[in-house]
């Protein structure tokens, strides 16, 4: 776990806060300005520089309906290039912040985050496979792993869904939650997020324990954790991907709110002494 602790400064508990990224031009909710998509998640990027958070991810989910990576046009790559770049000039350098590029845009993220000075990626398909609301996502760590060596990114840490949301798991319904981190974790993951059925969906209590418990990689939540539930998971989990519950009106397309950022941070000081 000592990649994980160094880049996250040792924390008991790492909170990564979300940059949910405006849709990007050619997509069906583009609003038509690219500096308007900058100014919003530079504006997001500012309340979490001012905050206490340890990390921050940007992602580029208002791209619905998503497309499957090798679909993709380059001008998704090159506009999350520009929008994680300006958001790392604002990130204070001693706040690691990562990328995911959806759907399953793995090695495109490896990229942009090499390209935007970011220290780690959401990647989901790492290992097994499984049926998303996009579409048919297989497993990528051989690929990634040989692709992140190739252009020389290897301090890039790979943070990955197991049995992730929004997703049909019925072709591994026979592999557990436990043996697909086992999978991860021998497949050279760093770190493993487990998430609740859909976005802002908590995470089953028993599977994050149960992971811990078969696993050395650290742990992450990835959807649905709160000011009132995050005591429960305390316990047994390394972090924690906040999104939703950091939003204005507890809503995912809402910007960044200060006030419960810091509600949140100020709950897990507390915790953390008690």
């Amino acid at each position: 776990m000592n990649r994980f602790h160094q880049l996250f400064g040792g924390v008991r508990f790492a909170v990564i806060g979300m940059i949910h990224v405006a849709a990007l031009p050619g997509t069906p909710m583009y609003a038509g300005s690219l500096e308007k998509i900058i100014a919003k998640a530079c504006k997001d990027a500012e309340i979490y520089a001012n905050s206490s958070v340890h990390g921050v991810l940007l992602e580029n989910m208002h791209d619905i309906p998503y497309l499957r990576h090798q679909h993709l046009s380059p001008e998704t790559v090159a506009v999350m290039t520009r929008v994680c770049s300006e958001v790392r000039k604002i990130i204070p350098n001693q706040i690691p912040c990562g990328v995911q590029v959806l759907a399953g845009a793995n090695q495109e993220a490896i990229a942009t985050a090499q390209a935007s000075n970011l220290q780690f990626v959401r990647c989901e398909g790492f290992v097994f496979s499984h049926v998303a609301d996009e579409g048919f996502i297989d497993g990528c760590a051989g690929q990634l792993l040989r692709y992140r060596r190739f252009i020389n990114a290897e301090q890039i840490q790979i943070f990955t869904d197991i049995k992730k949301k929004h997703s049909s798991h019925a072709i591994t319904a026979d592999v557990s939650v436990e043996e697909t981190a086992h999978a991860a974790e021998f497949f050279l993951s760093d770190g493993l997020i487990i998430t609740g059925v859909a976005t802002g969906h908590a995470a089953d209590e028993d599977q994050v324990k149960g992971v811990a418990a078969h696993t050395s990689l650290p742990v992450l939540i990835g959807s649905g954790i709160n000011i009132q539930n995050l005591q429960k998971y305390l316990p047994y989990a390394n972090g924690a991907i906040v999104g939703t519950h950091f939003k204005e009106n507890g809503k995912w397309t809402m910007p960044v709110s200060k006030q419960r950022v810091d509600s949140f941070m100020e709950k897990l000081k507390t915790l953390e002494i008690s």
